[in-house]
């Protein structure tokens, strides 16, 4: 079960400027952009960083950004970054871009191999930054004639961004007890002119080990408190028994639940998991669609529309319980909206519904039994990854 016992102490923050971002070319164009106006330093912790077109292009942009005297801090995962070739790699450090994978395979003090680095955050000067799913590489990307998948990310430039910077040092130098200030912190900002009280943000983190479980909390919060409408775009949706719970709670007080999961899947046994929960779904009442063009890898929930949570939570005990995510909590209803309209959207022109009838059609007694065995060996993949975990500061 979720563990939501402790109250996260996490306030909103007024001042702000955010914009929604679609992954792919918009993506990539916007963060290359913002490397070049980069003055004192940039901050780029992603879970895979790789060496293809899109990791070159973004290489480069890091390392023109170090030669006029940025400073540049890389991190990226040691489990899911690791086929970077070592010439690609030494480039960083010959560079001027400092360059460390976090937790790297056999070479970690803690043997916590479900505790991967997944959240994608980028920092320029503590001042501007990009959250969301969006990873270093061609899949997520517009090359040539190959659609990138579907990924989403938000734009901040305000006290948010600075918030970001301190977490990213802090991560940066895996959480010392006598870190003291980060460089962030040095020198005070002036954000007043982004003040904007009708849109609130907060950082929220999951990180079991840090016990932190902010996100599964607000998953929660969302649905046990919507009174009209739930939509969650989920890459990887396997929720828990309490999230399950709360769902089926607030599709009975008649809230309107729709889940817009992948059709094609880069984890087949992943997908083939998520089917077996569709007899649930159907049976209460969610609407449900598959994403048809690519991969669907974004991750957000909209509510209401007053507020949303995005970034690279995917509802999933893994996300629950091993790895490290981070998701950005806006109540805002012109950007819920705004979100809700691209989401009606998306569903329009690139989804196929998933009926009683479409899915009684496909669900022969071989796929069932498949899709049953897929979700028992998922359920216990997830706990062998995390059940040896012990809790750290």
């Amino acid at each position: 079960m979720y563990r939501l016992l402790k109250k996260s102490s996490a306030d909103y923050s007024i001042r702000n400027k955010l914009q929604l971002v679609r992954g792919g070319k918009e993506y990539f164009d916007l963060l290359i952009s913002l490397i070049d106006r980069a003055e004192e330093d940039i901050h780029l912790q992603t879970y895979i960083f790789d060496d293809d077109e899109t990791g070159t292009s973004v290489a480069d942009a890091l390392k023109k950004a170090a030669a006029r005297g940025v400073k540049v801090y890389l991190l990226a995962d040691g489990y899911a970054s690791q086929v970077m070739t070592k010439k690609f790699i030494h480039s960083f450090s010959e560079e001027g871009v400092q360059f460390r994978y976090f937790e790297p395979l056999l070479r970690s003090k803690y043997f916590y191999f479900g505790r991967r680095m997944h959240h994608k955050i980028f920092v320029v000067d503590a001042k501007l930054a990009l959250v969301g799913g969006v990873n270093v590489s061609n899949r997520y990307n517009d090359v040539g004639s190959q659609r990138a998948w579907l990924d989403m990310a938000v734009f901040v430039e305000g006290e948010i961004a600075r918030q970001l910077c301190v977490l990213c040092w802090k991560t940066w130098r895996s959480y010392p007890l006598n870190m003291g200030i980060t460089p962030c912190e040095e020198t005070e900002l002036d954000f007043n002119a982004l003040y904007n009280p009708s849109c609130r943000v907060r950082i929220r983190r999951n990180d079991w080990v840090r016990r932190k479980n902010e996100i599964s909390r607000t998953y929660v919060q969302m649905m046990r408190s919507a009174t009209s409408n739930i939509t969650i775009v989920c890459s990887y949706f396997l929720p828990g028994k309490v999230i399950r719970r709360a769902l089926t709670q607030a599709a009975e007080r008649g809230v309107k639940i729709t889940v817009v999961t992948a059709g094609p899947s880069d984890v087949r046994l992943s997908k083939w998991a998520e089917r077996y929960l569709y007899d649930w779904m159907l049976r209460n009442r969610i609407a449900l669609y598959e994403y048809q063009p690519t991969v669907l890898h974004a991750k957000v929930a909209v509510s209401d529309g007053k507020w949303l949570t995005i970034g690279s939570y995917n509802v999933n005990d893994i996300s629950a319980y091993a790895s490290i995510e981070l998701n950005l909590d806006i109540r805002n209803p012109k950007l819920a909206k705004e979100m809700e309209h691209q989401i009606a959207q998306i569903i329009e022109d690139d989804c196929k519904l998933i009926s009683q009838e479409e899915h009684l059609k496909n669900r022969s007694i071989f796929r069932q039994l498949l899709r049953w065995f897929s979700y028992r060996l998922i359920r216990f993949i997830f706990h062998t990854l995390t059940f040896y975990y012990k809790q750290r500061g």
